[in-house]
């Protein structure tokens, strides 16, 4: 099963330079116990955009896509979203992609669920999570929290 894990502004905007523009601490905690002893899936960018401190992230099988397959040490390195996907499957563990915006663009089509934190503030960003019908979704859980709301999203005919 894939699924995609992502925070975004009410306008969509995930990151800016790079980074992550926000540091919430319940959303971060809230990453870390859904992704830990699974499989995380990202592009290179989002790789190097983690704090070299806690790359590779604990606790999970990292696959990084990258057009250069040098070895990264810690991660799995993939020249597709296909290959890493097939790597994952080795794993028989829940498949978290984490980013970036062309990853989620090219597995959106492929995924289970959707567990998305509706970040509260509004930010300037570059990078944004690409539209998706929420027709083809169902909400299975909410949380709200101060600064952001939790959704699951299943895609219908899936449960």
């Amino acid at each position: 099963m894939v699924s995609i894990i992502v925070g975004m502004t009410n306008n969509r905007v995930i990151g800016k330079d790079n980074s992550l523009i926000w540091h919430i601490p319940e959303d971060l905690k809230n990453f870390k116990e859904l992704t830990s002893n699974n499989t995380v899936i990202m592009g290179r960018k989002t790789w190097e955009s983690i704090p070299e401190k806690f790359r590779p992230l604990p606790n999970r099988n990292n696959i990084v896509i990258s057009r250069n397959l040098s070895s990264i040490e810690g991660a799995e390195v993939c020249s597709s979203v296909a290959n890493a996907l097939e790597k994952a499957k080795s794993y028989e563990k829940e498949v978290f992609v984490i980013g970036g915006s062309s990853i989620y663009e090219q597995t959106l089509h492929l995924a289970s669920k959707i567990y998305l934190s509706y970040i509260r503030k509004e930010y300037d960003g570059d990078t944004y999570f690409p539209r998706f019908n929420e027709d083809d979704w169902e909400i299975t859980e909410t949380k709200d929290f101060a600064e952001f709301k939790f959704v699951v999203y299943e895609k219908k005919g899936e449960r």
